[in-house]
């Protein structure tokens, strides 16, 4: 049995990769601690509009929204602005935008350019309330129920197959 012993190690750990690598996911997805608890509370400046603030109240209205954090330097943001109008406008979801680390004027210009999804948009001007969501880069999106708890994220664009396969879904399941 002794001289078996380091063949079924090398079995054992070949099945542990190989198992590891035929796992449905992303490799380089950073995993959200934020999932199924509560959204963090933030007041920021609205962008759009210089003399109000978006707090957190905006994720608690009863209805499933999504919180897109995007910059106009990020170019999978460009990327995924189509779909973030096509969700605003064919399926209407309310969607919140924070701006992140982002020139606020450059930030207006973008969405001159490219259309506005967003029910309200925040600056977070500094990246203290996309390190309070756990956000490890733009675009990422949180799916939010109507009472504020984080129900799941996209790290990276939104994209038609993320759309078909977990926003739809998913909204559908919280309403």
């Amino acid at each position: 049995m002794q001289r078996f012993l380091p063949l079924i190690v090398v079995a054992a750990l070949a099945a542990l990769f190989l198992s590891m690598l035929l796992r449905d996911r992303n490799p380089h997805e950073i995993k959200s601690v934020m999932m199924g608890k509560e959204s963090p509370a933030f007041t920021l400046p609205a962008l759009l509009e210089a003399d109000k603030q978006v707090t957190d109240d905006v994720l608690r209205t009863g209805h499933p929204v999504l919180v897109n954090f995007f910059a106009s330097w990020c170019v999978p943001c460009r990327a995924e602005h189509a779909n973030l109008m096509k969700l605003a406008k064919e399926h209407h979801i309310p969607i919140i935008g924070i701006n992140y680390k982002d020139d606020p004027a450059k930030a207006r210009a973008y969405l001159a350019e490219l259309g506005d999804p967003y029910v309200t948009i925040a600056a977070d001007l500094h990246g203290r309330t996309g390190i309070d969501w756990g956000v490890t880069g733009v675009p990422e999106t949180f799916i939010v129920d109507g009472n504020g708890k984080i129900r799941d994220r996209l790290w990276g664009p939104v994209v038609v197959d993320s759309i078909e396969k977990k926003i739809l879904p998913e909204i559908e399941a919280i309403k």
